[in-house]
């Protein structure tokens, strides 16, 4: 599946919609709890107007960018933990993602049940860390109880696991998410149960607005919900991003020029959706590379600090099984020297060898021998 975000948050806070809108699928967005079961997948391109400009130096016939998939997860409730509202089969498809982007109602509608009764963006935050704490705090103590004798035999692995796990449960139970535990022992001896813990994921909020509200103007009612978001999500060291799903699912019926048309009438830029897609782009940790040339300019996606030998394999094992070097022209010097040729002829195309690590913008064509 590549790399992964899923789309959490209470029922009825228009995740679905937000999905819809994202991969045009026709995931259901009923007006009632549990709506979506299954969770729904949509690959999304990312949007990277450096493609463009490629693809005009190289003469590109085509241009293919790069994706991230987005996982379309049903609503949580309060005793998910405990298994209330199918709680235990969703958070299995939360901890099979790599991220989760975390949808907030911050719009009132009375067509649209709350299924707290009102709406109030805190409280519902609130009830779905908690969940997702409690079911972490459950796994780890279970994990700890079964370590426990082992770790008090003696046992040299156990011992130091053990204590990790300790540190780790009374981090849970004071009501913080494992991703904020700083810990020296933590990578060293848990980190195969990290990759596991629905806290320890990285998460951003999407505040789902009215139309009226997508600027956040003051004198505007919504924004007392948006700035308490965006509050919330600067103190945990998150990012917020603004969208109206209602917006965002007429914008997805239109065609590409009518699109920048509605958009430039809303005072935006770019859409919510694009804007959401780099942020969960951005929130893996994700950069972009090039191989770029007359059949096509195409985007590859590898985690910061990726290798050339493992980018290489991206595009194929053979790749990177017979990885021989790699050579990489940065993409400014790339366009500075309107193409390859040019970037050659200032010097400017490195060969690189196999503890390269890549940089988002680099264009490259790798040299394998199998």
């Amino acid at each position: 599946m590549g790399f992964t975000c899923g789309i959490i948050g209470l029922p009825n806070v228009g995740k679905s919609t937000i999905f819809n809108a994202l991969t045009s699928a026709k995931a259901a967005a009923a007006n009632f709890p549990f709506c979506t079961i299954e969770p729904n997948t949509g690959a999304v391109p990312v949007p990277d107007p450096r493609m463009e400009v490629l693809a005009g130096l190289a003469g590109s016939e085509k241009i293919l960018p790069t994706q991230i998939t987005f996982v379309d997860i049903a609503g949580l409730i309060r005793g998910a933990s405990k298994g209330e509202g199918l709680g235990n089969q969703f958070l299995g498809h939360i901890r099979s993602v790599d991220a989760v982007a975390h949808v907030v109602r911050c719009f009132d509608d009375d067509d649209i049940v709350h299924v707290e009764g009102k709406v109030d963006p805190m409280r519902d935050i609130e009830t779905i860390d908690t969940e997702l704490i409690l079911a972490d705090l459950d796994s780890v103590s279970k994990l700890a109880s079964k370590l426990e004798k082992i770790a008090k035999s003696g046992d040299k692995e156990a011992k130091p696991r053990f204590a990790v796990l300790q540190e780790l449960e009374a981090h849970l139970s004071s009501g913080k998410p494992a991703r904020t535990l700083v810990s020296k022992g933590l990578e060293e001896h848990v980190t195969e149960m990290m990759a596991t813990l629905l806290t320890a994921k990285p998460v951003l909020f999407v505040a789902n607005v009215e139309e009226k509200d997508l600027h956040n103007k003051p004198e505007v009612g919504g924004s007392r919900f948006i700035d308490r978001v965006a509050d919330h999500a600067k103190s945990v060291g998150s990012t917020l991003v603004i969208i109206s799903g209602k917006v965002e699912s007429e914008i997805a019926e239109l065609s590409a020029e009518d699109r920048k048309g509605y958009l430039a009438e809303l005072g935006m830029e770019t859409s919510g959706l694009d804007r959401l897609t780099l942020a969960g782009y951005q929130l893996l940790e994700l950069i972009t590379f090039f191989t770029v040339g007359p059949k096509e300019t195409h985007a590859w996606t590898a985690k910061k600090g990726t290798k050339g030998p493992q980018c290489a394999g991206k595009i194929h094992t053979d790749f990177e099984r017979g990885y021989i070097r790699a050579e990489v022209i940065s993409y400014q010097d790339y366009v500075d020297g309107k193409g390859e040729a040019g970037a050659r002829e200032k010097g400017k195309l490195r060969i690189e060898g196999k503890e390269y690590v890549m940089q988002d913008g680099d264009i490259v064509h790798f040299r394998f021998n199998v």
